[in-house]
């Protein structure tokens, strides 16, 4: 049976990826913070097709402990989905400097720590890979969320250099970028961006895109998987338009009502 290991596995793109998987036949692991959520989410997919786990994605070793449990169970990491992830918005010296470090504790070393010490188990399972959360916001700093952008910039970047890394041991290394999602982390969120654009997409769109990367065969890589027309969009203008052009299209994105 194929595994996958969920971080931010309790609401959300976490919980609907979960649940997919689980209905067609792999074994899941749910780690998150947030026990209660974890064990109604067990409940629900029924505990012979998953486990659960605390787990702090800025902690390595919590990081090590969940790791050890769940390859003991399931002797085998198919996929490390590293989904764990915090927002903060608003103006960047509005935001208290320690939620800002948050933020880079939790969407970067966070993420860091998942590839780092999951690389030994993905090693040892054939056809292994990693997916990363990442977002649109990667593709062009996002006033607003200057330093969440930032985090997924960084995401982006680790998650280009590892797949070219690790392609000899047989790992591929992926991430996922979709723009507003309709999850608890755009409630109440201080960004024009989201005001002008308004949030479409689901995290049930989010997750089906995730099975589509975890279960991707071509021997062509595929590194980055985008959510949606609007960020297919954004991904091809961000690698042909000139620089002026998306810093002027963001700029309108972005501005007042």
């Amino acid at each position: 049976m194929p595994c996958i290991f969920i971080t931010g596995a309790a609401a959300g793109i976490g919980a609907e990826t979960a649940r997919l998987f689980a209905q067609n036949g792999w074994f899941v692991g749910l780690f998150d913070i947030d026990e209660t959520g974890l064990h109604k989410l067990q409940q629900e997919l029924g505990q012979h097709v998953c486990m659960t786990g605390q787990l702090n994605v800025a902690d390595e070793a919590q990081w090590q402990k969940a790791l050890t449990a769940f390859f003991s169970k399931t002797g085998r990491l198919d996929v490390l989905l590293n989904n764990a992830g915090i927002l903060a918005s608003g103006k960047c010296t509005e935001i208290p400097l320690k939620r800002l470090h948050q933020l880079i504790d939790v969407n970067v070393k966070g993420v860091l720590n998942g590839c780092y010490l999951a690389y030994p188990y993905l090693k040892q399972t054939a056809n292994a890979r990693i997916i990363n959360l990442c977002s649109a916001s990667a593709l062009y700093g996002q006033p607003s969320l200057a330093v969440y952008s930032a985090t997924k910039f960084a995401v982006r970047g680790l998650t280009e250099a590892l797949e070219l890394e690790w392609a000899g041991d047989g790992i591929r290394v992926m991430d996922v970028l979709p723009l507003f999602v309709q999850t608890s982390m755009v409630t109440n969120m201080d960004a024009n961006s989201i005001k002008n654009m308004g949030v479409s997409l689901t995290a049930i769109d989010v997750a089906q895109t995730i099975w589509q990367a975890a279960n991707y065969q071509k021997r062509l890589a595929k590194v980055h998987w985008t959510v949606g027309f609007p960020t297919r969009g954004f991904y091809a203008l961000s690698g042909a338009a000139p620089d002026f052009i998306s810093r002027t299209i963001n700029q309108f994105i972005s501005r007042k009502g």
